[in-house]
C-alpha cells in the first residue's frame, strides 16, 4: 500500500507544480474595448485563443482577464469584425474594433423568435437605432422613409401630432385599411404608435413576404413591422441624457393676390362680362365695383397677408433621461421623456409624456420573467382646425382691425368671409385631444428540457382618449349665431395572450431544427360616447359643462367588440448552413366572420441556398455571402368591420296614429357568406456581401395576388339599401426592390459609407366583376385609386374663336381634350391622368466620419405619381368675389395657355378641375446632421462615460415641379385618405412644409 501510496503523492505534486508554474507565467490584463468612434463597447466577449478561458467587457468597455505573455487575446462582438492581440509583455490592452458591415452573424427578431441574418429565407428589411436616433421625429414610422426598401411613407405637411401612412409593397384591398401590423416587443397593437417614444427603440424589422409574415396570419396581410424597445444589461448603473431643441420654419406657401393685384384680377372679371372698360384703371371705373374699404386700402396702399398673420415661428423639442445595468438576476431599463412639436400654425402643437420600464429577471436556471411597461400621456391641439383654407379666400384689401387695435369681425361687406383672425383669438376654437394609454408586454419563459422552452406572454393595452370642440360665436362657422360644443370620450381595452413552444436541436452536427408552436387569442373591446350641444351660455365654459347649453344636437354611445383565436406551427430546418427551408402553416378564427367562413388557414414555405458555403465559394477573396431565397404563401384579411355579416337595425322617424314615434327599421343588408381576402405572394431574392463587407445588400422581386376582395357593391335604390358588403375582384402587386450599402472609404481616421434603397411597386386591378367600375374609380388594369377626368390641353385663344365656339366656349376658356373624337366634351371625354402612386423612389444616405467628427445627410424622392390639388380648384375660382391663387390668368393682352380668364359670372371656370392635376414627384433633402463626439481621456475629466453634441437640418430642400413652376407646397400625399385629406390630394387641411434647425446632446454618465 506504501508505495502505491507516494506513486499517488507524486503525481499530486507534479500536478499542482505544473499549476503553480503556469500560474506564475500568467499575468493580469485590462483594458477597455470601444467602437471605432471612441464608445465603449459593453458585452464584448475576451477569450484566450485555444482555451475556455474568457470574459466579457462591462457597460464601461472595460474587462480584465489572466493570461500568459505568449497567449493571443481574441475580441468579438455582434457586428464588428473579430481582432486578435498578442499578449506580450503588455499589462494594458485597449482595443478598438471596426464596424462588420457585412453583419452576417447578426441575430435579427423574426416573430416569436429570432434568427442569423445568414439563415434568413423570408423578405425583412432592417432600420436600426442608429438610423432611428439620426432624425428629430415624432412617430418611429418616420424612420422608415427611405430607409426600408418597399416601404412607402408618407406624411404630408407638418401637422403637429399626425401620424404618417405606411404601405408594405403596395395597397391589396379596396375596402379595408391597407396598414401594415406593428408588434411592440411580442404584442401586436391595435390603438396606433402614437404613444411609443421613438427614442425608446432598438431596432425596427419590416416583415414583408408572406414566408415572414404567415406567422402573423390575417394580422399580417398587409406587412409586419415588429418594434424591440431597449433593455438593461448586466454591469455599472448607465445614466443617460439625449435632449434637444430645435425651431420650424415654413418651407413655402401657397401664394394669392396681394391688394393690388386682387383689384386687377377683380377688374378683369368684370372686364369679361363687360361690366369694367377695357384699359387702364380708372378711379371712376374702380367706384363702381369696389367698395369703400377697399377704395380705401388702394388709395393707401393697404394690403393685409392674412396667411403670414396665422403662421408663427414653431419649436420642437425633445429630453430624456434613461437609466440601464443589472446584475446576474436582473436587469432593467427606465426611461422618462418630454416631447413637444410647436406648430407653424397657430393653435397647433403636440405634447407628449412617456415612462418606460423594462426588466429581466432570471429567477433560477428554468425560470426567466420580464416586462415591458410603457405609460404615455400627451395633448394635442388642432387636429381638426386649419384656418388657412379660409385666409386663402379673404379679400386682402378688407381692413381686419379698427384704428384702435381691435379685430373687426367682417372686413369686408361680403357677409359670408370673416376676419381669419378670429378664429386664432384665444378661446374662439378649441380642439383638444388627450391620450392616456398604459401598454404592457408580460412574459414568463420555462426551460421545460434540454433544447426545449415554453414562453408566456400577456399584453394588457389601456387606452383612453377625449377630444373637446368648440366653436365660438364669432367665427366663420357661426357668424355670430350660437356657440357649439362637443366631447368625444374613447376606452379602448385590448388584450393578447399567447402560448408559445418552441425546441431546438441539432443532429450529427449537420442538421439543425427549430419548432415553433403558438396558441394565441386577442380580444379588443372598444367604447365610444359622443354629446355635442348648441348654445352654450357662457363661452369661457368651452366643452367642460355641455349640460348647461340650450340644445343637445347629438348624443350617441357605441360598443364594438372582436376577438381573434389562432394557431400556428413554423419549421426552421439547416444543413450545413447551406442549404435552409422554412415551413408555416397558420389558422385564424374571427369573430367578425359568420360561422361558414369563420377559420381561415394560411400556409406558406421558403427556402434558401448559401452558395457561399459551398466549396467552390467558401474561400472567394470576392465572396462574403451569397444567398438565394424563393419563397410561396398565402395570408388572409379581415378587411371588415366587426357586425358586417348580420344584418343591423337603424332608428326611424314615423307618425302613428299622429303621434311622431320612433321605430327601427332594416338599416343593412347581412352577408353570412363573407369569406377572407387572400394574397398569394411568389417572392425570390438575393442576399450578397463582397469584399470583405464593403459592399453587402439584398435584391427581391416579387408578385402578390389577392382574391375575394371584400368590399360595398351598390344596390338599386329602390331596394331601400345603398349596398352590400360582398367578395368581388382580384389585385395585383409586383416589384423590384434593392437595398444596398457600401463603404466607399476607409482610410486611417476617414470613413464614408453609403446607403441607398430602391423600391419599385406596380399595383394593378386584375378583375372585377362587371369590368370597369367608373362610378367608383376603379379600372381593370389600373392602380387601385386613379385620376379619371377631362385633360386640360390649354386655353382657347383668340384665333381658334371659331374652333372653340364649336364646343360651346370662348376664348379666354380651358380647352380639353376631345378624348373620343365625337366633336363635343362631355362625360365620354374623360381619361386615366394618373395616379398616386409612384413609378419607383429612392432614399440615399451618406456618412462620414473623421477622428470625432461625424456627417450625415439624407436624401429621398418619390418619381412618377400624379397629384391633385385642391388649391388650384377650391383656390382657383377667378370669380372676382373672393382672393384667388395668384396664378398666371388669360387676358387679351396676355394669351398664357396656364390658366382661363376671371369671370364674374361663373362661379367656377368650366372644367375646373382639370386645372388641379400636376406632376407629384419630388426629391427631398431630409436631413443634414453633423456632431462632436468628445474622446475618451476629454470625457472623463468632467466626470462623463461619453459626450456628443450635434446639429441637423432637417428638410431644407424640396425640388419639384408643383412648387418652382406652380406655386404649390408640399407635393409628398397620402395615397389613400385619411386624417381628413383625400388620397393623392393637398387641401387646406395640410400644415405648409417646414425646415427644422436642431441642436442636440447625447451624454452618459
Amino acid at each position: 500500500m506504501r508505495p502505491k501510496f507516494y506513486t499517488y503523492l507524486t503525481v499530486v505534486l507534479f500536478l499542482l507544480l505544473g499549476v503553480f508554474q503556469a500560474k506564475a507565467q500568467d499575468q493580469q490584463v485590462s483594458g477597455t474595448v470601444s467602437d471605432e468612434t471612441g464608445y465603449p463597447l459593453p458585452g464584448v466577449t475576451i477569450l484566450l485563443k485555444g482555451t475556455t478561458r474568457g470574459t466579457t467587457s462591462d457597460l464601461d468597455g472595460k474587462y480584465s482577464i489572466s493570461a500568459p505573455s505568449t497567449g493571443v487575446l481574441v475580441f468579438s462582438f455582434i457586428g464588428y469584425d473579430p481582432k486578435e492581440v498578442t499578449v506580450g509583455n503588455q499589462t494594458t490592452i485597449n482595443v478598438s474594433l471596426n464596424p462588420d458591415l457585412s453583419d452576417l452573424e447578426e441575430v435579427i427578431v423574426v416573430g416569436y423568435g429570432t434568427a442569423k441574418k445568414s439563415q434568413l429565407t423570408g423578405a425583412i428589411s432592417s432600420v436600426g437605432n442608429k438610423e432611428i436616433q439620426e432624425l428629430p421625429i415624432t412617430d418611429a414610422r418616420q424612420a422608415l422613409q427611405g430607409r426600408a426598401a418597399g416601404v412607402d411613407v408618407t406624411q404630408p405637411g407638418s401637422k403637429p401630432g399626425s401620424a404618417p401612412q405606411v404601405r408594405i409593397r403596395g395597397r391589396r384591398s379596396f375596402n379595408a385599411s391597407n396598414e401594415p401590423l406593428y408588434v411592440v416587443d411580442g404584442i401586436p397593437i391595435v390603438g396606433g404608435l402614437d404613444d411609443i417614444n421613438p427614442q425608446d427603440i432598438t431596432s425596427m424589422e419590416v416583415l414583408k413576404d408572406a414566408s415572414a409574415t404567415a406567422i402573423y396570419g390575417s394580422r399580417g396581410a398587409n406587412g409586419v413591422v415588429l418594434i424591440t424597445t431597449k433593455r438593461g444589461t448586466k454591469g455599472k448603473t448607465v445614466v443617460s441624457l439625449d435632449s434637444y431643441y430645435g425651431i420650424n420654419e415654413e418651407l413655402g406657401r401657397i401664394e394669392v393676390f396681394d391688394g393690388p393685384a386682387f383689384a386687377e384680377y377683380k377688374r378683369e372679371s368684370r372686364r369679361a362680362t363687360g361690366n369694367y372698360p377695357e384699359g387702364p384703371a380708372t378711379p371712376e371705373a374702380d367706384a363702381n365695383i369696389f367698395e369703400p374699404v377697399e377704395l380705401e386700402s388702394l388709395a393707401m396702399g393697404r394690403s393685409t397677408d392674412y396667411i403670414g398673420g396665422l403662421l408663427r415661428t414653431g419649436a420642437i423639442q425633445s429630453h430624456q433621461i434613461g437609466v440601464s445595468g443589472g446584475s446576474d438576476k436582473t436587469t432593467f431599463f427606465v426611461s422618462a421623456n418630454y416631447f413637444n412639436d410647436k406648430g407653424v400654425v397657430i393653435n397647433q402643437d403636440f405634447s407628449r409624456y412617456t415612462f418606460r420600464v423594462n426588466i429581466d429577471h432570471q429567477i433560477n436556471d428554468k425560470f426567466k420573467i420580464g416586462t415591458s411597461t410603457l405609460v404615455s400621456y400627451s395633448e394635442r391641439n388642432g387636429e381638426d382646425f386649419n384656418p388657412l383654407g379660409g385666409a386663402l379666400q379673404e379679400n386682402p384689401l378688407g381692413k381686419p382691425f379698427d384704428d384702435e387695435g381691435n379685430l373687426i369681425f367682417l372686413p369686408t361687406s361680403d357677409g359670408l368671409r370673416t376676419n381669419p383672425f378670429a378664429e386664432v383669438v384665444p378661446g374662439a376654437q378649441v380642439d383638444l385631444t388627450k391620450r392616456y394609454r398604459i401598454f404592457n408586454s408580460i412574459y414568463a419563459n420555462w426551460q421545460i428540457a434540454e433544447g426545449l422552452t415554453y414562453r408566456f406572454v400577456f399584453g394588457p393595452d389601456f387606452n383612453i382618449a377625449r377630444s373637446g370642440r368648440f366653436t365660438g360665436s364669432q367665427t366663420n362657422a357661426r357668424r355670430g349665431g350660437a356657440a357649439t360644443g362637443s366631447v368625444n370620450e374613447r376606452f379602448r381595452f385590448n388584450y393578447t395572450l399567447e402560448n408559445i413552444l418552441t425546441y431546438t436541436k441539432k443532429f450529427n452536427q449537420d442538421h439543425n431544427i427549430n419548432i415553433t408552436a403558438l396558441q394565441s387569442i386577442q380580444k379588443d373591446n372598444f367604447e365610444q360616447t359622443t354629446v355635442s350641444v348648441l348654445g352654450i351660455p357662457a363661452e369661457s365654459q368651452l366643452f367642460h359643462r355641455l349640460g348647461d347649453a340650450s340644445q343637445i344636437t347629438g348624443a350617441n354611445t357605441n360598443l364594438v367588440q372582436w376577438a381573434l383565436m389562432s394557431f400556428m406551427g413554423r419549421v426552421n430546418y439547416d444543413y450545413k448552413n447551406k442549404l435552409l427551408l422554412t415551413g408555416t402553416v397558420r389558422a385564424d378564427g374571427s369573430s367578425r366572420f359568420g360561422e361558414n367562413n369563420r377559420y381561415g388557414v394560411f400556409p406558406s414555405v421558403a427556402v434558401g441556398w448559401n452558395l457561399s458555403e459551398e466549396a467552390f465559394l467558401k474561400n472567394s477573396s470576392s465572396v462574403d455571402q451569397l444567398k438565394l431565397r424563393v419563397s410561396y404563401g398565402s395570408i388572409g384579411n379581415q378587411a371588415i368591420n366587426p357586425y358586417q355579416t348580420q344584418a343591423l337595425l337603424g332608428r326611424t322617424t314615423y307618425a302613428f296614429d299622429n303621434t311622431p314615434a320612433f321605430g327601427y327599421r332594416p338599416n343593412s343588408i347581412g352577408n353570412p357568406d363573407l369569406r377572407w381576402e387572400t394574397s398569394t405572394t411568389f417572392n425570390t431574392g438575393v442576399d450578397f456581401a463582397l469584399w470583405k463587407g464593403r459592399v453587402i445588400g439584398a435584391l427581391e422581386y416579387y408578385v402578390t395576388n389577392t382574391s375575394d376582395l371584400l368590399a360595398p357593391q351598390p344596390l338599386p335604390n329602390s331596394t331601400g339599401f345603398g349596398g352590400f358588403i360582398t367578395n368581388i375582384g382580384e389585385t395585383q402587386n409586383r416589384g423590384i426592390e434593392l437595398t444596398l450599402s457600401t463603404l466607399n472609404v476607409e482610410k486611417g481616421d476617414f470613413t464614408w459609407s453609403t446607403d441607398l434603397i430602391f423600391t419599385r411597386n406596380r399595383e394593378e386591378i386584375i378583375s372585377l366583376p362587371n369590368g370597369d367600375d367608373i362610378a367608383a374609380g376603379r379600372f381593370i388594369g389600373r392602380p387601385l385609386t386613379v385620376f379619371y377626368d377631362l385633360k386640360k390641353v390649354g386655353i382657347w385663344q383668340l384665333s381658334e374663336a371659331d374652333v372653340a365656339n364649336s364646343f360651346g366656349d370662348v376664348p379666354g376658356e380651358i380647352k380639353v381634350e376631345d378624348f373620343n373624337g365625337d366633336g363635343r366634351i362631355n362625360a365620354d371625354d374623360r381619361q386615366f391622368l394618373g395616379s398616386a402612386v409612384p413609378d419607383f423612389s429612392i432614399g440615399m444616405t451618406n456618412r462620414f466620419a473623421y477622428k470625432g467628427f461625424d456627417f450625415n445627410f439624407f436624401i429621398f424622392g418619390r418619381f412618377g405619381s400624379m397629384i391633385r390639388s385642391a388649391f388650384h380648384d377650391n383656390f382657383n375660382t377667378l370669380f372676382g368675389r373672393y382672393n384667388n391663387l395668384a396664378v398666371n390668368y388669360w387676358t387679351p393682352n396676355n394669351p398664357t395657355n396656364d390658366y382661363p380668364r376671371p369671370n364674374q359670372n361663373q362661379e367656377r371656370p368650366k372644367y375646373n378641375t382639370s386645372m388641379s392635376y400636376f406632376s407629384g414627384t419630388f426629391v427631398k433633402v431630409r436631413n443634414i446632421n453633423f456632431g462632436y463626439s468628445f474622446s475618451q481621456e476629454a470625457v472623463k475629466k468632467i466626470g462623463l462615460q461619453s459626450l456628443r453634441i450635434y446639429s441637423s437640418i432637417q428638410q431644407p430642400f424640396i425640388f419639384s415641379e408643383y412648387r418652382t413652376k406652380h406655386k404649390g407646397i408640399d407635393p409628398e400625399v397620402f395615397i389613400d385618405g385619411e386624417q381628413g385629406v383625400e388620397g393623392g390630394v393637398v387641401n387646406a387641411n395640410i400644415s405648409p412644409a417646414v425646415t427644422q434647425f436642431t441642436f442636440g446632446i447625447n451624454a452618459k454618465f
